[in-house]
């Protein structure tokens, strides 16, 4: 009998191919940010990229690329986190789905391109903090340390990963969750294959090393799990 993490691991989400239709696309991605809202996605997030907030000096113009941007819930939320601390952070997103890139400048004003995450048409060094949300789990262990190095050659200052740690009742829960939340049926499937097709911290440890990156991994609440790291090498 093949395992669930096998079974995910095999298994295609709508998002996974970019020429997914675009209503459907956005109507997941809509589901995704509600899921990172009420179940620790957004949160988990924030506090790492808030561990780097605290270093820096108020008032100071600092950027944010996020990779993988969606409607760009996330980057909007950093930067109301980043206000309150006196910094001026500004937003960038990317992204592969031409839809979503468009949304998240109509709903959050984020400066974004449509570009594949794997060759940033940035250069190095060209942006202070890099997030990647809910991202990683989608590619095969060689293309994950590959976005990882990527995303470590564009920043300054930090990156941030986050993502999902892999779990049956988490599976459960979001699965039981999407009927009275009135998610999508796409969603309701494929957020069962991004459970599974998580991490533990193991596992976001080993890809991390062999990026060559000293990266902080983390659990946290709601079966989420970070990575974060500065591009001198020295944990954040």
């Amino acid at each position: 009998m093949i395992s669930p993490r096998r079974w995910a691991r095999a298994s295609a989400e709508l998002l996974d191919d970019p020429s997914a239709d675009n209503a459907t696309v956005l109507a997941c991605l809509g589901d995704v940010a509600r899921i990172n809202r009420l179940f620790g996605g957004e949160r988990a997030a924030l506090l790492r990229l808030d561990e780097m907030f605290r270093t820096e000096r108020p008032g100071a113009p600092l950027t944010l690329l996020d990779v993988g941007t969606g409607v760009g819930d996330i980057p909007a939320a950093a930067a109301r986190l980043a206000r309150r601390r006196g910094l001026d952070l500004r937003l960038l997103g990317v992204e592969r789905h031409g839809a979503a890139a468009r949304e998240a400048r109509h709903r959050h004003g984020i400066a974004t391109c449509v570009a594949d995450g794997f060759r940033l048409p940035l250069r190095d060094r060209s942006v202070d903090y890099v997030l990647c949300s809910q991202l990683l789990h989608h590619f095969g262990a060689d293309a994950a340390v590959h976005l990882l190095t990527e995303l470590g050659r564009v920043a300054r200052r930090g990156v941030v990963i986050a993502d999902l740690r892999p779990s049956a009742l988490a599976a459960a829960g979001i699965f039981l969750a999407s009927i009275p939340l009135r998610f999508h049926p796409t969603t309701r499937r494929d957020a069962v294959i991004s459970v599974f097709r998580g991490f533990t911290v193991a596992e976001l440890r080993a890809l991390c090393d062999v990026a060559g990156v000293r990266a902080d991994v983390r659990r946290h609440a709601g079966f989420r799990l970070t990575a974060a790291w500065s591009p001198n090498g020295a944990r954040p």
